[in-house]
């Protein structure tokens, strides 16, 4: 059956969450077996040890770039209506939403992403992190910290179209952007042999970044076959984790859409990746003040990824996969908060 048979026969809505699912699916079996933890990067680059787990986001960096890029070129991928670069965008909202996620995912000890599979493998830090991301995130879009989140975002903001690409700005293509995932992709292997990972945590970890492609891929070609208005977009957590607060919380009779069937998606996945690998254990908080810590952090993600307009995968990876300039300024507004937190919180607690 045909991609729009299918969607005739089910619903354009119930098509998009079951392939929301099975990517999510795969997204959780990848992410769970490879490790894929950018805080984890970011704190070997700080203490100076360059080993598996900067080898493991660089593979998925630059597997998201490469199979994005390759798709593009191909001509069977048009992200040019993407939110991500045709809305207007806003840098200040990008900048300090970066921030104040890289922070939090340092304190939450995992970026969104990571607690929601960590959550499938039985921690509950991660689980009561993961609810609270979720009711900040949705504060942040529509309730209380909503006004303040607009009021950031205004301060400097930034037109659709080639002035939020960034192979726009340097007046490259999308040949250029393909090159540069492949370079990242070489600094990810040299670091995985160094670091003596084995072959499926190197597949698996690229496996994540291809995930982020064929999100991609499967709502462009939805798009292109719906009858509906239909958003072009690929894997992100701060607004499905909402989404799906919402339709818990909410009466029946919530639209179905991919980011519905994405997070229980990833769940799953893990968890049955953890339970193959009997890696399931049940995990709680050690004392109040370690559960501060995480609730903190999981506040500062929720706002922070809501302001940024995605998080540690849906800027960090899926927009940067896409060259969106405000994707690329909140990743970099991740890395260094994450570095400086990890400094004055944890290094210098340590050395005390």
């Amino acid at each position: 059956m045909t991609l729009a048979g299918l969607m005739e026969a089910i619903g354009e809505g119930e098509v998009l969450a079951l392939g929301g699912l099975a990517i999510g699916l795969l997204f959780g079996i990848c992410a769970q077996r490879s490790r894929f933890c950018l805080r984890s990067a970011v704190i070997e680059v700080c203490h100076g040890d360059l080993g598996a787990k900067l080898a493991i986001w660089l593979l998925a960096f630059s597997g998201a770039i490469i199979l994005t890029q390759s798709f593009i070129l191909s001509g069977i991928l048009d992200v040019s209506n993407a939110r991500q670069l045709a809305a207007r965008g806003t840098l200040s909202g990008a900048l300090i939403g970066g921030l104040l996620f890289g922070a939090g995912m340092i304190l939450a000890r995992g970026c969104s992403s990571r607690l929601l599979i960590l959550a499938g493998t039985g921690n509950l830090r991660s689980l009561l992190s993961g609810l609270v991301f979720a009711v900040v995130a949705q504060a942040s879009l529509g309730g209380i910290l909503s006004p303040l989140r607009i009021a950031i975002s205004n301060w400097w903001t930034i037109d659709g179209g080639t002035a939020r690409n960034v192979l726009d700005i340097f007046h490259v293509g999308n040949g250029s952007g393909l090159v540069f995932g492949l370079i990242w992709l070489i600094g990810g292997l040299f670091f995985a042999v160094r670091s003596r990972i084995s072959l499926s945590s190197a597949i698996t970890g690229f496996g994540v970044g291809a995930m982020v492609a064929a999100a991609w891929l499967f709502t462009y070609q939805i798009a292109s076959e719906a009858f509906e208005v239909t958003a072009v977009k690929s894997l992100s957590f701060t607004g499905p984790a909402a989404d799906v607060l919402m339709l818990v919380l909410s009466p029946p009779g919530h639209p179905w859409n991919f980011d519905i069937g994405l997070v229980p998606g990833v769940f799953i996945g893990s968890f049955l990746s953890a339970y193959l690998g009997r890696e399931v254990k049940l995990e709680g908080f050690k004392d109040g003040l370690s559960m501060r810590r995480y609730i903190i952090g999981a506040t500062c993600m929720g706002f922070g990824g809501t302001l940024a307009g995605g998080c540690a995968v849906g800027a960090g990876v899926s927009g940067a996969a896409v060259f969106a300039l405000t994707a690329w300024v909140t990743l970099c507004g991740i890395w260094i908060a994450a570095g400086l937190t990890d400094y004055f919180v944890d290094r210098r607690q340590l050395a005390t």
